[in-house]
C-alpha cells in the first residue's frame, strides 16, 4: 500500500528556515509527479512547489527565490527547503503524489497526513 508521511514542521521566527522531508513507499517512487501543497485556515489548498518525473521544478510566485523542492529517487524522499519565512507562510504543509504535475488537488493520487508550519514575528 502507499504511504507518504511528512516530517520536519515546527514553529520558526520570522527569517527562519525549515527543511520538509516527505518519504514516500512508492514502488515507482520515480515515476510520480511530487508536490508540496499548503492551506491556511479560509484559504484555499495552493501548490506551493513541484517536481516531475523528470526533474523540472515549479515554485509558486510567493516562494520564489526562498523555497527550494528536490528529490531523491535513490531513497524515494521528497524535500523542501523554506528560507526566510514569512508570516504567509503560516499553514498545513501536505506533500502529494500524481501522473502529472498540476495546480489541481484532485489530480494527485496520494498524500500525506500534513505538517504545521508557524512563522512568528
Amino acid at each position: 500500500q502507499a504511504q507518504l508521511v511528512e516530517s520536519g514542521g515546527g514553529l520558526v521566527q520570522v527569517g527562519g528556515s525549515l527543511r520538509l522531508s516527505c518519504a514516500a513507499s512508492l514502488r515507482t517512487f520515480s515515476r510520480y509527479a511530487m508536490g508540496w501543497f499548503r492551506q491556511a485556515p479560509g484559504k484555499e489548498r495552493e501548490l506551493v512547489a513541484g517536481t516531475n518525473s523528470g526533474g523540472n521544478a515549479y515554485y509558486a510566485d510567493s516562494v520564489k527565490g526562498r523555497f527550494t523542492v528536490s528529490r531523491d529517487n535513490a531513497e524515494k524522499t521528497l524535500y523542501l527547503q523554506m528560507n526566510r519565512l514569512e508570516p504567509d507562510d503560516t499553514a498545513v504543509y501536505y506533500c502529494a503524489a500524481g501522473r502529472l504535475l498540476t495546480f489541481r488537488a484532485h489530480d494527485y493520487d496520494f498524500w500525506g497526513q500534513g505538517t504545521q508550519v508557524t512563522v512568528s514575528s
